[in-house]
């Protein structure tokens, strides 16, 4: 049985495309192709099989061509269906008419062939808009410069060293950010509620619990000493799983146990093995890099944001909602690899994708804007990724993540993120380029570092649901709560 192997003439398809522009970024295409067209590509299709065809009772080559016909026909239909539908596709793309960016949305399945009169179909495609290259010669830009001090890298290493250690006991006074271990007694009415036994928790303006926040814990804890005990009140949320205390006050007794601080100057050899350092010169060093690195994120993101909000304030394109659900991961991923090459921690780039994620509709329809006019450039300045900056910039990736750069290349492509490598990659040049050419004043910029928070949070109730609001007690009522009837003599 032959197999029909349909050829693409050589010649180009006489094709009548009507195109409707329903949106900027969205086309309605209506395709129809002549049945002289169609009667070409069938006689091209036989025209291969007939050599191969074997049918009993006849040699091959030697078929008639009617009974070929008949005897191929659905297995031909088909093939020059798909001949037909992929080869106008590409002429139209290629065209010039729009600039895809998505596959064609048909449902090919429902496309047939006539068995008379010209063939027609349709498909919906998502383009890039049609704009004029904006001016971005001579843009007046501020350049944030960052100076990294010795008190910020101190600053940092010690918040990289909490990760990985409890820190050392400290007899002297606790002051913001050390670590303290605290025994915590809560009670209404000289009863015991709950109670927190040897809690670490890191001492901030305010501690947060599952149903309070203790606002002036900072303030009573700063200045105190291991033993030291200190009270205050407290009051349950509106919003408590347990309802009798809902909006109740209840008394609290704080013990510092003890006060651990991290001693970025002595650290032990243990400490330096456990985060891969021989000294702590060694591990200053490493620290500093990667706020150099993260100063350089910043630096080029103030530059790019005042960049493309110049060149994107009249890009108010209306993007279709399901181009902007499918570049969503698209912008997250490249987001990913950008924080990634610039040395952020995964908790760092977690928090920062979090964030994008809250707000993922409207940071994606300004990221598509920024790319379209950036790519726009690229295409009138003929700039394309290099394959050695493709190679240049997993290496930069697999620096940071302890991976292989022929890891991370097979982790992209199996997880179709190149594209997303490739725009980097392209966006960054464009920037670059638009920066030289530009007018640009040089500012200092503020620190990089996050203040620390003001708030530590510590998975406790203070009013579980299986504890009741205490009723008033009577001078014949002890502290364990029984009832002791006294008897007058007589």
């Amino acid at each position: 049985m032959a197999t029909a192997e349909t050829k693409a003439p050589d010649s180009k398809l006489e094709l009548v495309v009507k195109i409707d522009q329903p949106s900027t970024c969205q086309r309605h295409v209506v395709v129809t192709i002549p049945r002289s067209e169609m009667d070409r590509y069938f006689k091209n299709a036989f025209n291969e099989i007939a050599p191969k065809a074997d049918l009993p009772g006849f040699r091959a080559g030697k078929i008639p061509r009617k009974l070929l016909e008949n005897r191929f026909k659905k297995t031909v239909a088909d093939q020059v269906k798909s001949s037909l539908v992929m080869d106008s596709l590409q002429q139209i793309t290629e065209g010039g008419s729009f600039s895809a960016i998505s596959e064609p949305d048909m449902d090919f399945g429902a496309v047939k062939l006539p068995d008379a009169g010209d063939f027609t179909f349709e498909f919906k495609i998502e383009v890039r808009p049609e704009f004029d290259t904006p001016n971005w010669q001579g843009l007046e830009l501020d350049k944030t410069v960052f100076v990294l001090t010795d008190g910020e890298v101190d600053h940092q290493l010690a918040r990289t060293l909490e990760r990985v250690t409890p820190g050392e006991a400290y007899d002297g006074e606790a002051a913001m950010g050390d670590r303290v271990v605290i025994n915590a007694t809560f009670s209404s009415s000289g009863r015991q509620v709950s109670k927190i036994e040897e809690e670490v928790i890191t001492l901030r303006k305010r501690l947060s619990l599952a149903d309070c926040i203790i606002e002036n814990i900072g303030e009573l804890m700063v200045g105190a000493k291991e033993g030291d005990k200190m009270a205050t009140t407290v009051k349950v949320s509106d919003t408590s799983m347990n309802e009798s205390f809902r909006g109740a006050e209840v008394d609290v007794e704080f013990e510092i146990v003890e006060i651990r601080r991290v001693n970025v100057e002595g650290l032990s050899g243990s400490v330096l093995e456990s985060v891969g350092f021989d000294s702590p010169e060694e591990l200053r060093a490493f620290v500093r890099s990667e706020l150099e690195k993260q100063a350089d994120y910043y630096q080029n993101q103030l530059l790019r944001e005042q960049i493309t909000k110049k060149l994107t304030a009249g890009a108010n394109w209306e993007l279709p909602p399901s181009l902007v659900r499918k570049q969503t991961e698209r912008e997250l991923q490249r987001r990913v690899l950008d924080l990634r090459r610039n040395g952020f921690t995964d908790d760092q780039i977690k928090s920062v994708i979090n964030g994008m994620r809250r707000n993922a509709e409207q940071l994606t329809q300004d990221a598509l804007r920024e790319h379209f006019v950036l790519e726009k450039i690229a295409e009138s300045l003929t700039i394309e990724p290099s394959e050695q900056e493709y190679e240049d910039e997993i290496q930069v990736i697999a620096e940071q993540s302890d991976l292989s750069a022929r890891q991370v290349r097979a982790k992209l492509e199996r997880t179709g993120q190149m594209d997303a490598l490739r725009n980097q990659i392209l966006e960054r040049t464009v920037i670059s380029k638009i920066v030289e050419a530009g007018k640009v004043t040089t500012i200092k910029g503020d620190s990089i570092l996050k203040a620390d928070p003001d708030e530590f949070a510590v998975e406790f109730q203070v009013a579980p649901v299986s504890q009741s609001l205490p009723e008033a007690k009577y001078n014949e009522q002890p502290e364990d709560g029984s009832i002791e009837k006294t008897v007058k003599p007589t």
